[in-house]
């Protein structure tokens, strides 16, 4: 008697999770370019600082002696105030404010190229585009006159032989007594000299 063996069908594998589909080319590239466009402004703004002593700055717009300064927004005040006593540094010994990455500001003065100047040092750098510097230094809208120096977060200004120097708001017009208070001055008066600096020169 011949006894048929009959095989059972093999047992079906579990069905594991769905196989994740892999970024596409174009997003992989995007993403790279996103990163890297980051990468090289944080570096660029750190390795073209004169020094490691001042936090990483740029330039981000200017007209005439106006000057808008951008910041890292991790910056801290005591970073932004060596900042300021760089800029304060340089118009006591040299007054040449190109070395600071600052166009002239006064060219056509036979006193010097940057007899009148003020720096104003922001973390949002939406402050410092050219076209809200424009509207700022014309006054043709008062909110983003408002707006401007109340996102200010360090200032300098040399005029002559006159400088002054803050961390926080510029305290102007019916708000002063409140912006004031989240304010600091760190110095106003005749310019002092730096021990050993030579007399002021015009910038060549």
């Amino acid at each position: 008697m011949v006894m048929n063996h009959q095989t059972a069908p093999p047992a079906e594998a579990p069905a594991g999770p769905p196989a994740k589909r892999p970024l596409d080319t174009v997003v992989k590239l995007a993403l790279g370019v996103l990163f890297s466009s980051f990468a090289l402004i944080w570096g660029g703004m750190f390795l073209s600082r004169p020094d490691r002593s001042i936090p990483p700055y740029s330039i981000g717009s200017q007209e005439r002696t106006i000057v808008a300064v951008h910041v890292p927004s991790w910056t801290s005040d005591t970073e932004i105030e060596t900042l300021i006593e760089r800029f304060r540094k340089v118009g006591a010994e040299t007054r040449n404010f190109g070395s600071m990455k600052i166009q002239p500001t006064t060219l056509d003065d036979p006193r010097g190229r940057y007899q009148h100047i003020a720096i104003y040092i922001f973390t949002d750098e939406g402050w410092t585009e050219p076209e809200v510097l424009h509207k700022y230094v014309t006054g043709e809208d008062p909110k983003v006159r408002d707006g401007f120096e109340g996102s200010v977060r360090g200032f300098y200004r040399l005029d002559e032989q006159e400088e002054e120097g803050r961390i926080g708001p510029v305290p102007r017009g019916k708000d002063s007594a409140a912006t004031a208070a989240f304010s600091r001055q760190l110095f106003k008066g005749p310019v002092v000299k730096s021990a050993g600096a030579s007399e002021i020169t015009p910038a060549p």
